[in-house]
């Protein structure tokens, strides 16, 4: 956690996040203004910045390089008692992504309407999409199949060995 460290050193986290969004968006020209780490213990166990341009893959965000690279370092896929810092709030897919890897809080710098006043990212339709029903949203959803699947779900239930997360 996240207690013991003073507010210079959560600043000095965000300053980090902040020179890899100058490289990312600046000087590499890797994608969008967006740096992030993930912290255990007071230390920085990874780094991201965003690579979407240059990798041309949409979910190459900072934090999720930083939670890739911490959950490899870890070796864990639960990042337990670890804490994000961000250049900026992270996206529905990052702050999902967070969940999912068990980030204990999240530190981030510029909003979500500062990236849109000043870069264009504009992440309110997706926000607003998620609030709808899924039979109101413009992304469609078909299930097919459902059956079928269901015998594998069935399967990997009854199976003593697996791994829960």
């Amino acid at each position: 956690m996240t207690d013991h460290l003073t507010k210079k050193e959560h600043e000095g986290f965000i300053r980090r996040t902040i020179e890899l969004s100058r490289r990312a968006s600046l000087e590499y020209c890797t994608g969008g203004f967006f740096g992030a780490v993930i912290v255990k213990d007071g230390k920085i166990v990874s780094e991201g910045m965003n690579r979407v341009v240059a990798s041309h893959d949409p979910t190459w965000h900072a934090e999720m390089e930083a939670i890739r690279s911490a959950s490899i370092t870890l070796q864990s896929f639960k990042l337990t008692n670890c804490v994000l810092y961000t250049s900026a709030e992270p996206c529905p897919m990052c702050l999902a992504a967070s969940y999912w890897a068990g980030i204990e809080q999240i530190f981030y710098a510029a909003s979500v309407e500062d990236a849109f006043e000043y870069g264009n990212f504009d992440d309110r339709p997706i926000y607003e999409q998620l609030a709808l029903p899924k039979e109101q949203r413009s992304l469609k959803l078909t299930q097919l199949l459902r059956d079928e699947a269901i015998v594998v779900w069935k399967q990997y239930q009854a199976k003593p060995d697996k791994i829960h997360y």
